[in-house]
Formats: structure tokens, C-alpha cells, sequence
């Protein structure tokens, strides 16, 4: 009878290696890493959850493939006991170290979804939600040259004062809630705004309002790794 468990577990054993293998071949590496020269509480969403990143330190996530609506972001100034719990000033989610949530406006958002349409993965930053801290998001291997930025030095000092907040500068439709910076029903007609210029301006490549895609979405084929950087 053990013989016979056995033989029979080996199959199951054999297939639970090979799906270990292709997650592994197929998962995108990321690595986050923190330059700012100050403590910063990096998240991931679905994928990661959240840790605390001291200067110079780096964080690294495996991704499946078919990950979507995935967002990384920084979160400053927080406080967390020893159970995960507290605030932060931005980018908070939900009040706790490991995020299970997106985070609160307004923070620079590094957004991807993996093998997607014709096994493309889909990468962005968006400042749609605001601007907390300066990002690099790029592609980190051979088969993929994308370096996306978003990392001038005077959002902060220069930011609308209808949008700024305590240690960031919000999107207009966090901060504003009107149907002209959110588009959630103009469809064809959501356009550009002053408040979204601002950001584009000085983020050329980044999301700036809803239907920013043309000069704001990159690809790269599945398998590509990242590197995404806080004050790169």
C-alpha cells in the first residue's frame, strides 16, 4: 500500500517542480531599490504587499504572468508598531505595513500589467494621483530598452497651490474631484487640463490624465525584468 501511495504521489510531486520552474521562467523580476536619501515604506499591489526601504536598499518581487492593475509606489513619513500598523503622510494604505490595497493620493505610481495582448507586458508611471517622490521605471533585460522617468527636481516647490498637500503635490482629480480631471463618464472627450499640463510638462513621459495612453504606455515582451527607483 505505501509502495502504491508512493508511486502514485510521484506524478503529482513531478508536475508541482514543473509549474515551480515556469513560474520562475515566466515571473518578472522586480527590483525596487530606494536612493532617496531618506526612509521611504515602498508597496506593491497585488504582488508583494509592502516593506520599509532605508537609503541605498533594495526590495525584489516575483510577478506571474497575467499580473494586471499591479501598482509600486513609495510611501513617506509613516509609523508603524509592531504588528504593521500606523500611517503615512502619503501613500498610505489603509493604515498597514503589508498593503493589500492601492494607497492614498498622492503618491508617483510605477504601474504594470504582464502578458497581456499578444504577450506584451504594459508599463507606465502616472502622476494622475499625484507626486510624492521621483521614479525611474525601466525594463532590465537584454531583450527590452525602456527607461521611463518622472524625477524633476521642482514639482514640490512649484506645485499649484489648488493641489498641494502636506509632503506631496496631488493629481487635480484626487484632489478636485470634478468630472473634468477624473473622466470617469467623457470618454472621447476627456482632455487635457492646465492642472494635468503641469505635470506633463515636467514628466513628458508619464500619465498625466486618463487618456494620456499614446505618449505614456510602453511595452516589452513577457519575461522582461524591471528596476523601478525611487529618487533614481
Amino acid at each position: 500500500m505505501a509502495t502504491s501511495l508512493t508511486m502514485s504521489l510521484k506524478p503529482i510531486a513531478l508536475l508541482l517542480v514543473t509549474l515551480t520552474i515556469i513560474f520562475n521562467v515566466e515571473a518578472a523580476r522586480f527590483d525596487i531599490t530606494n536612493r532617496c536619501p531618506y526612509t521611504v515604506w515602498a508597496a506593491s499591489v497585488p504582488v508583494g504587499g509592502g516593506r520599509q526601504l532605508n537609503s541605498g536598499q533594495t526590495w525584489t518581487i516575483d510577478a506571474p504572468p497575467g499580473t494586471a492593475a499591479a501598482r509600486i509606489w513609495a510611501r513617506t513619513n509613516c509609523q508603524f508598531d509592531g504588528a504593521g500598523r500606523g500611517r503615512c503622510q502619503t501613500g498610505d494604505c489603509g493604515g498597514v505595513l503589508n498593503c493589500k490595497g492601492y494607497g492614498a493620493a498622492p503618491n508617483t505610481l510605477a504601474e504594470y500589467a504582464l502578458k497581456q495582448y499578444m504577450n506584451l507586458d504594459f508599463i507606465d508611471i502616472s502622476t494622475i494621483e499625484g507626486y510624492n517622490v521621483p521614479m525611474e521605471f525601466s525594463s532590465a533585460s537584454a531583450n527590452c530598452r525602456r527607461v521611463i522617468r518622472c524625477a524633476p527636481g521642482n514639482i514640490l516647490s512649484q506645485c499649484p497651490n489648488e493641489l498641494k498637500v502636506p509632503g506631496g503635490c496631488n493629481g487635480a482629480c484626487p484632489q478636485l474631484k470634478r468630472e473634468e480631471f477624473c473622466c470617469n463618464n467623457s470618454g472621447a472627450n476627456c482632455k487635457p487640463t492646465p492642472l494635468s499640463r503641469f505635470f506633463k510638462d515636467r514628466c513628458p513621459d508619464a500619465y498625466s490624465y486618463p487618456k494620456d495612453d499614446p505618449t505614456s504606455t510602453f511595452t516589452c515582451p513577457s519575461g522582461t525584468n524591471y528596476k523601478v527607483i525611487f529618487c533614481p
